[in-house]
């Protein structure tokens, strides 16, 4: 499994394009949009919309990188940071993950 980090110059965003390869043992079952044939093709070929139709917009000058699964090589993204969470907790901020924002269709801390 490789771990991928979101900053504010890059963001990384997971699919599959052959089958449905995810992480199940760290995030669970997967949503089943991430299996559908739309995410998968349109995740490659246009990242922006994708995001933007899970309500994620970004800064022009952000880089969208998209990593495709095998069965060998899985990835999850380790989201930034929300702002003003100086001084929280471990546990307080792992309440602001979600599986979506370690698959980077969303982004930590926001509601979609």
């Amino acid at each position: 499994m490789v771990a991928l980090f979101n900053t504010p110059e890059i963001h990384n965003m997971v699919v599959c394009t052959l089958c449905s390869c995810y992480p199940w043992p760290v995030l669970g079952l997967p949503p089943v949009w991430y299996k559908s044939m739309p995410y998968r093709s349109r995740a490659v070929i246009d990242p922006l919309g994708v995001l933007a139709e899970f309500g994620v917009i970004l800064p022009e000058d952000t880089e969208v990188r998209v990593w495709d699964s095998t069965a060998e090589v899985r990835y999850v993204v380790i989201p930034m940071r929300p702002a003003q969470t100086e001084g929280w907790s471990e546990k307080r901020l792992a309440g602001l993950v979600t599986r979506d924002s370690m698959i980077g269709t969303a982004i930590a801390g926001v509601a979609a």
